[in-house]
């Protein structure tokens, strides 16, 4: 910043000395350290307060952007909900007008009722396939720990 060396200061030193005198030099010197403090937390505390209203303003921008991206997301869930409704409907009116045609299937056999493997029967969502996936390996598992025959070594 300033380009003193330790020559200059010795001179700047002396000067203070004769000037100040020696039995203020030490009380003079600690003010002016003081104050110099005083303004470097100043300058600090200005950068930081520039610095945060910068991060504000980004994140403004930031918070912007993801409302206009969450506006996209719910405009294109809305158009597909209104086609999925379309089709739906074009699909209840098909079946509307074959219902009176053909014959009834056959009744399933109770074994296949029983299994629920018949057409009728409800197919589990999600969550429950893979509760039932989890259930079966955690009994896979424990069937692998008590029937597993430990083999002497070689």
């Amino acid at each position: 910043m300033f380009d003193i060396g330790f020559s200059e200061l010795v001179v700047i030193g002396l000067v203070a000395l004769v000037v100040v005198g020696p039995k203020r030099l030490p009380v003079a010197t600690r003010t002016l350290g003081a104050l110099i403090g005083r303004a470097q937390r100043y300058v600090s505390d200005v950068k930081t307060d520039i610095q945060r209203q910068m991060d504000l303003d980004e994140l403004k921008k930031v918070q912007q952007q993801v409302q206009d991206v969450g506006q996209q997301i719910q405009s294109g869930v809305q158009r597909v909900e209104s086609e999925v409704g379309a089709v739906t409907s074009d699909l209840s009116q098909t079946a509307d007008a074959w219902e009176g045609f053909g014959e009834p299937a056959a009744s399933p056999s109770p074994l296949t009722r029983q299994f629920g493997t018949h057409i009728h029967a409800p197919e589990p969502s999600w969550s429950e396939q893979q509760e039932q996936r989890r259930i079966r390996e955690r009994v896979r598992g424990r069937l692998r720990k008590r029937f597993h025959v430990k083999r002497p070594r070689d």
